[in-house]
C-alpha cells in the first residue's frame, strides 16, 4: 500500500481532523516551550514569543505533510500566503494572550495560552484552507 499525500480538496471533516491533530501537536510544543522558558526564568511575554516560533514551525511542517497538499501556485507564492496566515494568526493569539494577562493579572500564562489558541485556530484554518493552500 503506497501512502497517499494530503488533498487540498478533501472533505471539510478529512481537513479539520488533520488539523485538529497538528493543532493538537503545536499547542503541546507551545505550551511545553513557554512553560520550560518561564521556569528557567524568562517573562511570560517574551516566553510567548519564543514559544509561538516554536509551535509555528512545527506546525508549517505538519500541516504541509499532513493536511493540505501543494497548491495550484510555486512554493514562494504558497510560502508568503502561508507565513501571512501564520504571522496574522499569531498576532491574534499574542494580543488575547496578552489581554487576558493584563485584564486579569492574576492568570496563570498557560490559561492565557490557551483562551490565545482557541481564539487564532479558527482563524487559521480558513487562511489555511482558502488562502495559503488554494488550489
Amino acid at each position: 500500500m503506497t501512502e497517499q499525500s494530503p488533498d487540498s480538496r478533501a472533505p471539510l471533516h478529512h481537513r479539520l481532523r488533520r488539523f485538529a491533530l497538528v493543532g493538537a501537536t503545536g499547542f503541546a510544543i507551545d505550551a511545553i516551550v513557554l512553560s520550560l522558558l518561564i521556569h528557567y526564568g524568562l517573562d511570560p511575554f517574551s516566553a510567548r514569543l519564543v514559544a509561538l516560533a516554536a509551535s509555528a514551525l512545527t506546525t508549517w511542517q505538519l500541516n504541509r505533510r499532513i493536511t493540505w497538499s501543494k497548491s495550484a501556485d510555486g512554493p514562494a507564492r504558497e510560502g508568503s500566503r502561508y507565513f501571512a496566515v501564520v504571522l496574522s494568526a499569531a498576532a491574534l493569539n499574542y494580543l488575547v494572550y496578552s489581554a487576558v494577562l493584563i485584564v486579569w493579572p492574576g492568570t496563570m500564562p498557560i490559561v492565557a495560552l490557551v483562551v490565545g489558541t482557541g481564539a487564532a485556530m479558527t482563524f487559521s484554518f480558513l487562511g489555511f484552507d482558502r488562502f495559503a493552500f488554494r488550489r
